[in-house]
């Protein structure tokens, strides 16, 4: 009978590459303080041995579970294909941030009361938890909200409130490079329109950001807060309906966010209203559908990438919880704002 291959240890790799047994350790775990020169060494090393580190026993040494437990919020009249793109995308910002640190991610959709469950660090079921999703469940928000504010290893997607831990796109910024945008396209009665008042703040935050720099440029916006639908697009639809109804004078819409600003631009269609020769529309959220609109929607984009990247790193406490916890964001300009 032929003899069982002998597997490659740790060890091993250890020799061959010139380095310490603790040190192998420390780069299949992802540990930060490891060389990128040490590193590739080490996983050349592991390659030409076929080497494979034995993840049950790490897991047990370090009392790591080696897994991030993702939480998406969604409203409970929606199925999963109804859910926002853009949390789709921050969703495999997260998953890829996680994966390139060695993690494995546990995604879970949560709706109603009946599934929600936040206890993952505590049952060491995860290393840590992050939260996603909606901000139009407010009692999958209150159910999150103790977790978030006490445990370290817990962080959230958005500004829910000021004591949680969080990441959020750079909402003032972009609010401000939305008027800036539509004032150098030469238009001078610009509008906001979207929900500003609401338990997450960041459409505030584009909102306030917009106004801010409108006012630098010796400009003021007209503001359309509030909605009679939870639904984005009808949101949108329903605003416009309201300014050319009371006969306010507009030539340019802010959405706070890229659904609003696509029903906006199909009831100003509808109304034979001409985008974006009579009015410029810029929404927020950089989703991919964006472009295929009719006009192509410009709109705010966050780095979905850095914000995936700056969750973890916070969630796993290697960066300063604070206030510098912002996502860049950058305009990409389309027809719905370029005037001839």
């Amino acid at each position: 009978m032929d003899r069982a291959i002998r597997k490659s240890t740790a060890w091993d790799v250890a020799e061959k590459a010139g380095v310490s047994q603790s040190t192998v350790s420390r780069v299949f775990t992802g540990s930060t303080r490891i060389s990128e020169q040490t590193r590739a060494r080490v996983m050349a090393a592991a390659e030409a041995l076929d080497y494979l580190p034995d993840k049950r026993a790490s897991r047990l040494r370090s009392g790591q579970t080696g897994v991030l437990a993702v939480v998406l919020i969604t409203r409970a009249e929606d199925s999963a294909q109804e859910v926002n793109p853009f949390t789709y995308a921050l969703l495999g910002g997260v998953c890829r941030a996680a994966s390139a640190r060695g993690y494995e991610t546990l995604v879970s959709f949560q709706s109603s009361p009946d599934e929600f469950y936040g206890r993952y660090v505590e049952q060491r079921d995860a290393d840590a938890m992050i939260v996603l999703g909606t901000t139009q469940n407010a009692e999958a928000w209150d159910y999150f909200r103790p977790i978030l504010q006490r445990d370290d290893h817990s962080i959230c997607w958005g500004l829910p409130y000021e004591e949680a831990h969080s990441v959020r796109s750079d909402n003032r910024a972009g609010g401000r490079m939305a008027a800036q945008h539509l004032w150098a396209q030469g238009y001078r009665k610009p509008a906001f329109i979207g929900p500003v008042e609401c338990t997450q703040r960041q459409f505030q935050e584009r909102y306030e950001g917009f106004c801010e720099a409108l006012g630098e440029l010796g400009g003021e916006a007209l503001i359309m807060r509030d909605v009679s639908t939870n639904d984005r697009f009808e949101q949108g639809r329903d605003a416009v309906a309201r300014l050319i109804e009371t006969g306010a004078e507009f030539d340019s819409i802010f959405a706070a966010c890229d659904f609003i600003a696509l029903g906006a631009s199909e009831a100003l269609t509808q109304h034979g209203i001409d985008v974006p020769g009579a009015v410029g529309i810029v929404g927020y959220d950089g989703l991919a559908a964006t472009a295929h609109a009719s006009p192509p929607l410009t709109t705010i984009k966050p780095d979905l990438e850095e914000a995936g990247r700056q969750l973890i790193a916070r969630v796993l406490e290697e960066e300063p919880d604070g206030e510098a916890s912002l996502a860049p964001v950058d305009l990409i300009a389309r027809a719905s704002t370029a005037r001839s």
